[in-house]
């Protein structure tokens, strides 16, 4: 039997923000978050806030952070960029982005720059998402679990924030419909499900290494001190974190094939670094535990997509050694 699901959300009431009474209206929403505070939660996910007024949640987040400094308001809104950076002008604390839909080398890197290197890192603190409740990305469907540990891989090096949705995420659910949308054929929008949280496969025990990995490291506790390094196969995106202090200095590099190993020669940025022409680098591979002596220069980098489609390299040891 064919699944149908509805075009559109069918169990909400559209509210006029701008009422008479829309005082009383503001403060009655406002309170809704402020009843959730005083329960413990502090993190709001916003569906669709571009569908509201922008003036309520200017105002709204103002008020809420006045009494609770703490409380976290994220963005859920892939509108146009426009749109989506004027919500983080009003207030937004972090927002979605359009990493779901950068697929490749070239892409990403522009995308990151955008995010990092122009006026846009001075109000917008983006969250990269993988998936959403909403959303299996063209790039996920059917796709392997060797995507799903990439993409898992990309976001949370890239960003300081980074989110799934799971359990589907881990159970690697890559079915969607048969209607060509980017939805998942079996949505909790439209069914409760029952999941075996107790599951361990390859996905979750990546997803303990990774996040080990970002608590240990301040250099992937920040978005906007990521610098690209040039490799010579398009398929390897190099790029690396440094704290202020240079005390963290985390380097990375992404196999984007998810079917082939692919190799190539990375460059050793010397200057970034402050290294000599002569000098060499100690590098600790944080998801294997390998340790590599590299030349200053250009150096040789092999990934396989089965085993693990990226480096994640932190820099023990720098000079003449």
């Amino acid at each position: 039997m064919q699944r149908i699901h509805p075009k559109k959300y069918q169990d909400i009431v559209p509210i006029n923000f701008e009422s008479e009474d829309w005082r009383n209206l503001w403060e009655e929403l406002k309170g809704v978050f402020t009843y959730w505070i005083a329960q413990g939660i502090t993190i709001f996910r916003v569906d669709n806030p571009h569908t509201k007024a922008f003036r309520f949640w200017e105002w709204c987040i103002q008020e809420v952070q006045k009494e609770y400094p703490d409380a976290i308001f994220l963005s859920e809104s892939f509108t146009r960029p426009k749109i989506m950076a004027e919500l983080a002008k009003l207030g937004y604390s972090q927002s979605y982005t359009y990493f779901t839909w950068r697929n490749n080398k070239a892409e990403m890197q522009e995308y990151m720059t955008e995010l990092t290197r122009t006026e846009m890192r001075e109000y917008f603190r983006p969250n990269f998402w993988p998936n959403t409740p909403d959303i299996l990305a063209y790039e996920m469907m059917h796709a392997n679990s060797n995507q799903f540990v990439k993409r898992l891989l990309l976001a949370a090096t890239l960003s300081s924030n980074y989110g799934l949705y799971g359990p589907a995420y881990e159970l690697v659910d890559n079915i969607p419909t048969s209607n060509g949308k980017e939805e998942y054929f079996n949505s909790e929008k439209y069914e409760v499900k029952v999941h075996d949280w107790t599951v361990r496969n390859r996905l979750t025990d990546m997803m303990t290494k990774i996040n080990r990995i970002r608590r240990e490291n301040p250099a992937l506790q920040d978005t906007y001190n990521i610098h690209f390094t040039r490799t010579d196969n398009d398929q390897l995106m190099s790029y690396i974190k440094i704290t202020e202090d240079r005390s963290n200095i985390i380097w990375c590099i992404v196999n984007f094939d998810v079917e082939h190993t692919q190799s190539g020669m990375v460059e050793v940025p010397q200057q970034l670094l402050r290294l000599s022409a002569n000098s060499r680098i100690q590098v600790q591979d944080l998801l294997t535990n390998d340790v590599f002596t590299w030349k200053s220069d250009w150096n040789y980098v092999e990934l396989n997509p089965y085993r693990f489609p990226a480096h994640i390299l932190r820099i023990s040891k720098m000079g003449n050694f």
